[in-house]
Protein backbone atom coordinates (compact mmCIF):
# COMPACT_ATOMS: atom_id res chain seq x y z
CA UNK A 1 0.00 0.00 0.00
CA UNK A 2 1.25 3.36 -0.48
CA UNK A 3 2.67 5.78 2.04
CA UNK A 4 1.41 8.83 2.50
CA UNK A 5 3.20 12.11 3.91
CA UNK A 6 2.19 14.35 6.21
CA UNK A 7 4.37 17.49 7.27
CA UNK A 8 3.32 19.03 10.31
CA UNK A 9 4.31 21.47 13.34
CA UNK A 10 4.14 20.81 17.18
CA UNK A 11 1.24 22.50 18.39
CA UNK A 12 -0.94 23.41 15.45
CA UNK A 13 -4.40 22.81 15.94
CA UNK A 14 -4.94 21.96 12.26
CA UNK A 15 -2.21 19.41 12.44
CA UNK A 16 -3.88 17.89 15.89
CA UNK A 17 -7.27 17.79 13.59
CA UNK A 18 -5.46 16.06 11.19
CA UNK A 19 -4.41 13.45 13.01
CA UNK A 20 -8.17 13.24 15.24
CA UNK A 21 -9.62 12.73 11.35
CA UNK A 22 -6.90 10.05 10.75
CA UNK A 23 -7.74 8.10 14.24
CA UNK A 24 -11.29 8.38 13.01
CA UNK A 25 -10.82 6.74 10.14
CA UNK A 26 -8.51 4.54 11.32
CA UNK A 27 -11.35 3.43 13.88
CA UNK A 28 -13.85 2.61 11.07
CA UNK A 29 -11.55 -0.08 10.15
CA UNK A 30 -11.76 -1.43 6.45
CA UNK A 31 -8.78 -0.58 4.58
CA UNK A 32 -8.42 2.75 6.39
CA UNK A 33 -6.97 1.32 9.04
CA UNK A 34 -4.03 0.18 6.51
CA UNK A 35 -2.95 3.35 5.70
CA UNK A 36 0.39 4.64 6.68
CA UNK A 37 1.40 7.83 7.37
CA UNK A 38 5.04 9.34 7.70
CA UNK A 39 4.82 12.29 10.02
CA UNK A 40 7.63 14.83 9.28
CA UNK A 41 7.70 18.00 11.96
CA UNK A 42 9.04 21.00 10.10
CA UNK A 43 10.70 22.28 12.70
CA UNK A 44 12.59 19.36 14.41
CA UNK A 45 13.72 17.66 10.84
CA UNK A 46 13.64 20.94 8.49
CA UNK A 47 15.88 18.77 6.22
CA UNK A 48 13.26 15.88 5.54
CA UNK A 49 11.23 18.75 3.99
CA UNK A 50 13.46 19.59 1.33
CA UNK A 51 12.24 17.25 -0.95
CA UNK A 52 8.65 19.24 -1.11
CA UNK A 53 10.06 23.11 -0.96
CA UNK A 54 8.04 25.55 -2.53
CA UNK A 55 5.37 22.81 -3.09
CA UNK A 56 4.02 24.32 0.78
CA UNK A 57 3.20 26.89 2.71
CA UNK A 58 0.76 25.84 5.38
CA UNK A 59 0.72 22.84 7.62
CA UNK A 60 -0.62 19.82 7.45
CA UNK A 61 0.03 19.40 3.99
CA UNK A 62 -0.23 15.81 2.79
CA UNK A 63 1.41 14.07 0.10
CA UNK A 64 1.69 10.80 -2.19
CA UNK A 65 4.21 10.38 -4.20
CA UNK A 66 5.66 13.59 -4.29
CA UNK A 67 2.12 15.00 -5.17
CA UNK A 68 0.08 17.58 -2.90
CA UNK A 69 -2.96 15.78 -1.84
CA UNK A 70 -4.14 18.82 0.67
CA UNK A 71 -2.48 21.99 2.31
CA UNK A 72 -4.39 23.16 5.41
CA UNK A 73 -5.79 26.64 4.87
CA UNK A 74 -6.37 29.31 8.00
CA UNK A 75 -10.05 28.93 9.17
CA UNK A 76 -10.47 25.31 7.87
CA UNK A 77 -12.78 23.43 10.33
CA UNK A 78 -12.07 20.09 11.58
CA UNK A 79 -15.15 18.97 8.82
CA UNK A 80 -12.75 20.24 6.19
CA UNK A 81 -9.76 18.44 7.66
CA UNK A 82 -11.43 15.33 8.11
CA UNK A 83 -12.99 15.14 4.58
CA UNK A 84 -9.73 16.25 3.08
CA UNK A 85 -7.35 13.67 4.99
CA UNK A 86 -10.15 11.24 4.02
CA UNK A 87 -9.81 11.96 -0.14
CA UNK A 88 -6.03 11.54 0.65
CA UNK A 89 -6.70 8.05 2.37
CA UNK A 90 -9.38 7.55 -0.52
CA UNK A 91 -6.64 8.25 -3.15
CA UNK A 92 -4.09 5.27 -1.03
CA UNK A 93 -6.76 3.50 -1.54
CA UNK A 94 -7.37 4.19 -5.58
CA UNK A 95 -3.67 3.92 -5.89
CA UNK A 96 -3.41 0.50 -4.08
CA UNK A 97 -5.94 -1.29 -6.01
CA UNK A 98 -5.26 0.21 -9.83
CA UNK A 99 -1.66 -0.59 -9.08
Amino acid sequence: MKTLTMIEMAGCPYCANAHRAMDALRAEGGSYADVTVDFIDENREPEKTQLFAGQYYYVPSIFMDGEKLYEAQPGHSYDKIYAEVKHAFDAVREKTHNS
